[in-house]
Parts: structure tokens; C-alpha cells; sequence
């Protein structure tokens, strides 16, 4: 049996000291950890990092592709919810998943997706039983039962939804949360239900009514919700309750940044080191029952180096003991992967996509920039030939879902936010049935965009100035099986010539994916219609 030991001054969190000495490892594992005043290396060894809620399909990377990414930033786990690719590939999606994530050395944690479909207003894929939760989560790939979205269902005892979770408290599973904006006797409602965290919260006074009720609090910041700066100040006086997420991140903003960027902004805001690392590093474990090591004799060798404490810049990442990135390089090799989808739409017309109109008065969706909640905006827009346009020069667009799964009439909607002056983006990335979504400024654009989408088997496009730009995504529409860095690289591009076309948006693509997510309010628009996300219905 080889070991090696590694010395460096030791970050130990829970006991809230720093001390010189070296850690002995052996078969994967801790076998000592030793203080000596000898050591004269002046690096820092600490546990390492952990998404506490990832959808990891949203880095457009399968699995082993962003663990390659991943690993370079310190974090050696995620806790991750598959419903993107459930909801277009069912049970197959997640052991897709799963079965990928096995091929590399670090530390998935799947849960089994509670919502999927996430509603009956819009049209998935697939679906996902209590059944087939039942067979989920007596896997033991299968840590948790994933986001509880459907928190009307949890509110008015929808025997659906008790069952399934349910089957997680009789197996003895944690049950996620998903509740924006719930508070006061509704949010203890959900809480008491079982449901044991939110990643949702976006003002401190939404989470603090959640966090004195028992509820963990996960702080997200993504490439498109941002909650950190509202919310960060309450890791001061609930070390114990709040953990760090991304929940979506972008190929782009993966390559850059992690989990480590939630610490280094903690660190810049004078919080304190070791609540911070709780967040970072502590709680996750500890609230999921994970299999990751916290830096402790007889654990997983699961730990990270960095240079100091002030910049925290990861030197190296070590899981199971292996050294799997080292300044800046990964380690983690790329693997073949055979792509899975569903994919079963007919090329659209422009005349598709026209609405007609008596009278020009419409509901209009606005986009917020960093955040998944919408605005509703009564207005009047011109006719033209008894169709309603779009007007460019007041940022107002038109928006369409187009049902992927199989021949029907796109719905379509206007939206506000976007800022594009000209062309038009589409996406099969587009929460949580991942139809095909596009916005632009014409329907013979928006035309163009959706059908270079539809000839790619999915993928994200952008019509600009006449030529047509695409990122195929041929792995259930929502991952590459290509090299993490070429996608990053590609989809850098995409983004780049959406803001040359007038977006304002600090990531265009990722509001637009969210753009169909009927559990987030206020207005969004599915395959089946302009949707009321506070009434739950369709708007008439």
C-alpha cells in the first residue's frame, strides 16, 4: 500500500484554526494528519469545494467534461439535479448522467428529479413517476430527491406530489426546495412539508422568513441569477445554514470561475474565513450526507491547495487522493460519448410566427437581467396587414416557443429586455421542457434562427446580418460531447455577437433559457401559451 505525504499550513474549519503540519495519505483515504512546527512550506490545505445545486446540463458539457473544468477551480463535488436532460430523455437521461459522471474522477451527486414534467402547462420529453423516484432513489448514485418546484402542489396536498416525497422521507432521503418568493404561513407550509432548502431567495428578507422557519438557504450565483450581493450578509449570523450554488453556469463562466469566485467576493467583504469555508465547503457535506472528505483522519483525501489567503488561487485539486489539476491544468482526460435526444419537429415557416390582432393590445413579458423573475407590461403595438410588430427602437421583441417533441403551432409572445436592434437568437436550451426558444426583431429571422436550431438536432443560433451562427448541442439539445474548452470557445462567440446585435444583457443566452420557465413568475411563455407564473394559468 504506497502513501505520501503532503505538509502545508492546515485550514481546520470546524475547529476555526490554522496550523503547520502535513497530512499523510493512503489508499484514497486521510491516514494521518500531523501538526509540526517543522513544515516550512507556506501553502494552505483545505477542504475542497462544493456546489450545493447545479443543473450540470446547463454548462451545455456533459458530466466529465465539466468535471475537467471544474476541478481547476478547488471544487471536487456538486450536488446536482438531472431533470434538464430528464425532461427530454426520462429515466434514460439520468443514467446517462450518472453513467458518465462514473467515468472520471470526481464527485457527482445526483438527485432524482421530482418535477418532471415541471407542470402540466407546457410539453417535455418525457416523465418522470413516483414510480421511477422510487427506483431512483434506492440507487446509491442517488443522493437526494431533486428541487420540489411544484410548491402549489405542496401547498394544496396534490397526492402526487406527497407521495413522492414521501417515498424520499421513508428512505430516508433530503428533499430539495424551489419556492421564489414564498414566505410567512405559506413558506413554513413548505417547510414542514419536509422540503429542507431553497436556492431561490432573491431579497435577504425572503430568505431570513426561510432561515428562522429551518430551512438551509443556498446562496446562487450563476450566469444568469445572481442573489449573492442581496444575500451574503446573512452568512454573519447563519454559518450553519447557508451553503454557495450556481445552478446554472455557462460553458464560458465555467472555465473561469467556480464556486472559488463565491469565497475569494466573501473574503473581499470582510466576512469571516471560516464561515465562509463552511458555506464553501462544510455544510454541503454535512447536509446531504455526501461522500466527501472534510479534511479529517479515515476521510476521502478530497482536498485542495492554495497560495494564500487573500487571492485563494487553487495550486493544486486533489480527489480520492489523486491529483487530478495542478496549476491550472486538469487532469481529468476527455472521454468518447454516444449522444442520446429527442428531437421531432418539422422546419417552421415564417408565416409561422405572425400574430394577428384587432387591436395591437398585448401583455408584454420584460426580462431582468441576473434574475429568472419577469415583469408584466400592458402596452398597444402596431399593425401591420392585421398582424401586431415588434418595435426595436422601444426594446419591445417578439418571443416563441416551438414544440420540439413533435409537429404543432409555435406559441408566440412579446417581450421587453433583450435590447437586440437587429437578427434573432433561439435556443433548446429553454427551462424546464427545453422546447426550442427564440427572440428577435422579425419573423423571417426568428424563422432562420429556430430552423438552423431544428437542422442541428439542438444547439443554441444567431442570425445576424444575414449569416446564421450555431453551437450544435446534440446530446439531448443541451450538451456538447465536445472538448469543454471548444465549447466554451464557441459559445463565447455566440454570446459576443448577441451583444453586437444590441443585447444589453449580461448573458443573453442564459435569460433566454429561462424565458419558458412557468415556476418562476410573473409571465412567461411555454409551447402552449403566454403563462401567469403568480396566478398559475394561462393568461387569456
Amino acid at each position: 500500500m504506497s502513501s505520501k505525504t503532503i505538509p502545508g499550513n492546515i485550514i481546520d474549519i470546524e475547529g476555526r484554526r490554522i496550523y503547520k503540519g502535513y497530512i499523510t495519505i493512503s489508499d484514497g483515504r486521510i491516514e494521518k494528519i500531523k501538526e509540526s512546527a517543522e513544515v516550512s512550506e507556506n501553502v494552505y490545505i483545505l477542504p475542497g469545494f462544493v456546489d450545493s445545486h447545479v443543473h450540470i446540463e446547463s454548462s451545455m458539457l456533459v458530466p466529465s467534461e465539466f468535471a475537467r473544468l471544474a476541478v481547476l477551480h478547488g471544487t471536487v463535488a456538486t450536488v446536482s439535479d438531472p431533470h434538464e436532460i430528464a425532461n427530454v430523455c426520462g429515466m434514460e437521461g439520468v443514467e446517462f448522467m450518472v453513467n458518465n459522471g462514473k467515468q472520471v474522477p470526481f464527485k457527482f451527486n445526483f438527485g432524482a428529479p421530482s418535477c418532471v414534467p415541471a407542470t402540466t402547462f407546457e410539453t417535455a420529453g418525457d416523465e418522470i413517476t413516483a414510480k421511477d423516484i422510487e427506483t431512483l432513489l434506492k440507487k446509491p448514485e442517488i443522493k437526494y430527491l431533486a428541487e420540489m418546484m411544484n410548491w402549489p402542489g405542496v401547498l394544496f396536498d396534490d397526492p402526487i406530489v406527497y407521495e413522492k416525497i414521501n417515498i424520499a422521507k421513508k428512505l430516508g432521503k433530503v428533499i430539495d426546495g424551489h419556492a421564489p418568493g414564498l414566505k410567512g404561513e405559506q413558506a413554513k407550509r413548505y417547510i414542514a412539508a419536509g422540503i429542507s432548502t431553497d436556492h431561490e431567495c432573491f431579497t435577504a428578507e425572503e430568505a431570513l422568513d426561510k432561515l428562522k422557519s429551518g430551512m438551509k438557504i443556498l446562496i446562487r450565483e450563476g450566469s444568469a441569477a445572481k442573489n449573492f450581493e442581496a444575500l451574503i450578509d446573512l452568512l454573519n449570523d447563519y454559518e450553519d445554514s447557508i451553503m454557495f450554488c450556481s445552478d446554472d453556469k455557462h460553458p464560458d463562466n465555467l472555465v473561469v470561475r467556480h464556486i472559488n469566485e463565491l469565497v475569494k467576493r466573501a473574503l473581499d467583504k470582510g466576512i469571516d474565513l471560516y464561515k465562509i469555508l463552511k458555506a464553501a465547503c462544510i455544510n454541503p457535506v454535512k447536509h446531504y450526507g455526501l461522500e466527501v472528505g472534510l479534511l479529517k483522519s479515515g476521510d476521502p483525501a478530497d482536498f485542495i491547495i492554495i497560495d494564500n489567503l487573500k487571492d485563494f488561487n487553487i495550486l493544486k485539486t486533489y480527489i480520492n487522493g489523486e491529483l487530478v489539476a495542478e496549476n491550472k491544468k486538469s487532469y481529468i482526460k476527455s472521454i468518447s460519448v454516444s449522444p442520446i435526444n429527442r428531437f421531432n419537429t418539422p422546419l417552421k415557416k415564417v408565416s409561422d410566427f405572425k400574430i394577428a390582432s384587432s387591436t395591437g393590445k398585448t401583455r408584454v413579458m420584460e426580462a431582468l437581467d441576473g434574475q429568472l423573475i419577469t415583469r408584466s407590461i400592458d402596452t398597444e403595438l402596431p399593425l401591420e396587414n392585421g398582424f401586431v410588430q415588434t418595435l426595436p427602437e422601444k426594446d419591445i421583441l417578439k418571443i416563441t416557443v416551438v414544440n420540439r417533441y413533435k409537429e404543432a403551432i409555435p406559441s408566440k409572445a412579446f417581450i421587453k429586455g433583450f435590447g437586440l436592434k437587429q437578427g434573432a437568437l433561439a435556443s433548446s436550451i429553454a427551462h424546464d421542457s427545453h422546447n426550442i426558444v427564440s427572440v428577435g426583431v422579425n419573423d423571417e429571422d426568428i424563422t432562420k434562427a429556430v430552423n438552423e436550431v431544428i437542422n442541428n438536432r439542438g444547439g443554441i443560433s444567431a442570425v445576424f446580418e444575414g449569416k446564421i451562427y450555431s453551437l450544435p448541442l446534440p446530446v439531448g439539445g443541451l450538451m456538447s460531447a465536445d472538448d469543454g474548452y471548444l465549447v466554451a470557445d464557441k459559445y463565447t462567440e455566440l454570446d459576443k455577437i448577441s451583444k453586437a446585435m444590441g443585447s444589453t444583457l449580461s448573458s443573453p443566452y442564459m435569460t433566454l433559457s429561462f424565458m419558458a420557465l412557468l415556476v418562476i413568475p410573473s409571465l412567461k411563455l411555454s409551447d402552449l401559451g403566454l403563462f401567469d407564473g403568480d396566478k398559475f394559468e394561462f393568461v387569456q
